[in-house]
């Protein structure tokens, strides 16, 4: 990223110190002693192939040859009942037309999915992602924006907007100062942004990434054509 905004320097601070307390005991130790033992991912088992996995359900997805409903789901939800084996985890906005396991034609226990409108990092989404890369294994973080995504158009309009809708827009607003009034654009920025915040607010996931066991990237989805690209 060439330039960072005060707000997003702000909020990347903010994150720091919500998760300082924990974060210093976390490094000190290691997982095997701060967490429950890690279960094994399912295969894929190295980020390249988790995000290979992840594109190459995208494309069964948009041309209309998913197998995921082919999976016995009897099966899969016994083996999923005691544990979950999830290979990569999502961060995906809450919006209805972004439904992310038919999306990458994932079934029962492949994708850990986290959503929460404008596919923002908070200490709560934060930890989750910890959860799934440390404890349960995931190889791969996708941060995915999306086309016409309402809380990137709400946040470059300003408007006046009933409750806490508002308390979206300091996030977001760090992609609009960078790219603009282009929704696209400042969608794209978004995903990007989130992604580096992930990887630079959690010690738990910056150690992972470095030591090659875990790969964050940001994408793109088209609500239009059902296509996911790779924005990073």
């Amino acid at each position: 990223m060439k330039s960072t905004s005060n707000g997003e320097l702000s909020r990347r601070e903010m994150l720091r110190v919500g998760l300082s307390a924990t974060a210093a005991s976390f490094v000190a130790t290691s997982l095997d002693l701060a967490l429950p033992a890690r279960v094994q991912a399912q295969s894929p088992t190295t980020p390249r192939a988790a995000l290979d996995e992840l594109m190459a359900g995208n494309k069964r997805f948009t041309s209309g040859r998913l197998t995921a409903h082919d999976q016995d789901l009897v099966i899969l939800k016994q083996h999923t009942e005691e544990k979950q084996e999830p290979f990569a985890a999502v961060l995906s906005c809450a919006d209805s037309r972004v439904p992310v396991e038919l999306v990458f034609d994932q079934s029962i226990g492949h994708i850990f999915v986290t959503r929460v409108a404008g596919n923002l990092i908070t200490p709560e989404i934060i930890g989750s992602l910890e959860y799934g890369a440390a404890v349960l294994g995931t190889k791969a973080i996708l941060v995915m924006g999306h086309s016409n995504c309402g809380a990137v158009k709400a946040t470059i309009q300003g408007k006046d907007v009933p409750g806490q809708i508002s308390s979206l827009f300091p996030h977001i607003q760090p992609a609009v100062d960078q790219a603009g009034s282009d929704l696209v654009a400042a969608t794209q920025a978004n995903a990007k942004i989130q992604a580096t915040l992930l990887r630079e607010a959690s010690p738990v996931i910056a150690g992972l990434v470095k030591a090659g066991s875990l790969q964050v990237v940001a994408g793109y989805y088209d609500v239009g054509t059902g296509v996911v690209r790779l924005v990073d």
